[in-house]
């Protein structure tokens, strides 16, 4: 496993979606705007930049069926941008929001996609051809705090999401006319929309980049607590396990395989966990060896290095007896990763390639051996 591909786009970066045939490659670079780069040869060059919010650019989706390129930004709106010849062109959402728009995703079908908030609420969008907007249904009164993630099940109706109020919850997201009562489980399409299946309260801190397993049947999330939750069969009979982190905490998460997860967030450094038969799930292994290397560093170095991180300092801060950083830099991120993204094509049930993005302006690509 190794980081194939370093490039520096910006000085820092807040989220980022791939085209898809992953030529181009959106992302916000820490502003109201979104920049479109495509790959020419060896050379990356900006083709587009998507100018219609007022504030931070919070969430990027970029759908791999429809090309749809879904935004939401803290100006508390969001737009779907469809691509009109060489023009990218913006269609309203509305959202009803009184407070910032934080994360998004389409669905597997793309026939919806779900806003999470700093309203305590999650919207569930959907297109109105009569009218040529995109509407949503919220799901309300249901968080305590700001939703930080959202993620959908593979049938398409669950939805599952994480909230600073330290819980992750499931709900159903049918929507009469938009979903058929075929269109998932039995049991999920029967549901009501916006009704709660589960809540899992494992976690006393925010909590952080809920994610499915490819079969639907494991559910992950991580917290503010140094901690990785993984639950089996949510809804029917759940057991839950979590991992603890001897090092700093994750910020988002990603099914590999049923089996494998990366996880990202303050330590700058992907992190590998694996189930072995039994279904146990424990922590392997960093990706990026070359971070990892022995170090004579006192303790104040790796105090003040986690507090840079944790603040979102760009260099490690040195004490005053200039002793070394606690961990060599050079590896490839030097800040805090924020967002991991699958690189696939429809269909694809196993990712070999991912990328990553952070707060220091740079998307990694990395690339699986055949031994996963």
């Amino acid at each position: 496993m190794a980081a194939v591909a370093i490039h520096q786009f910006a000085q820092c970066i807040t989220c980022h979606a791939w085209s898809p045939d992953q030529s181009m490659v959106a992302f916000c670079p820490n502003n109201h705007e979104v920049h479109i780069y495509k790959l020419f040869g060896e050379k990356w060059e900006r083709v587009h930049v998507l100018q219609k919010h007022d504030q931070i650019v919070s969430g990027i989706d970029w759908s791999v069926r429809s090309n749809k390129i879904v935004t939401v930004s803290h100006d508390r709106n969001s737009y779907v941008w469809n691509q009109e010849a060489s023009e990218w062109v913006p269609t309203l959402v509305i959202l009803r929001l009184n407070r910032a728009a934080l994360c998004v995703q389409w669905c597997p079908k793309e026939n919806k996609f779900a806003v999470g908030s700093g309203a305590k609420t999650v919207c569930i969008c959907y297109y109105e051809k009569e009218n040529n907007w995109w509407v949503s249904k919220l799901i309300r009164k249901k968080h305590n705090s700001s939703v930080t993630s959202v993620a959908w099940h593979p049938n398409n109706i669950l939805l599952a999401t994480t909230s600073t109020d330290g819980k992750c919850r499931v709900f159903s997201t049918f929507i009469k006319g938009v979903d058929s009562r075929e269109s998932g489980a039995s049991s999920s399409s029967n549901l009501k929309f916006g009704e709660q299946i589960a809540q899992l309260d494992l976690s006393f801190t925010w909590a952080f980049g809920v994610r499915w397993s490819p079969s639907g049947n494991t559910l992950a999330y991580a917290g503010h607590n140094s901690m990785i939750y993984f639950i089996e069969d949510v809804g029917s009979s759940p057991s839950a396990q979590n991992v603890a982190l001897r090092d700093l905490p994750l910020r988002d998460i990603l099914f590999v395989s049923e089996k494998l997860v990366i996880g990202v967030g303050f330590d700058c450094n992907p992190m590998v966990f694996t189930a072995d038969e039994t279904g146990l799930w424990s922590f392997v292994k960093f990706l990026d060896e070359k971070k990892i290397a022995p170090s004579s560093s006192k303790y104040g170095s790796q105090f003040s290095e986690a507090f840079g991180k944790l603040y979102g300092q760009s260099k490690p801060a040195i004490n005053s007896d200039t002793v070394e950083s606690s961990r060599p830099r050079g590896g490839a991120h030097e800040n805090c990763i924020s967002c991991i993204v699958p690189l696939r094509k429809p269909g694809d049930t196993i990712v070999r390639r991912f990328s990553t993005s952070g707060l220091d302006g740079k998307v990694v690509i990395w690339e699986l051996d055949g031994h996963h």
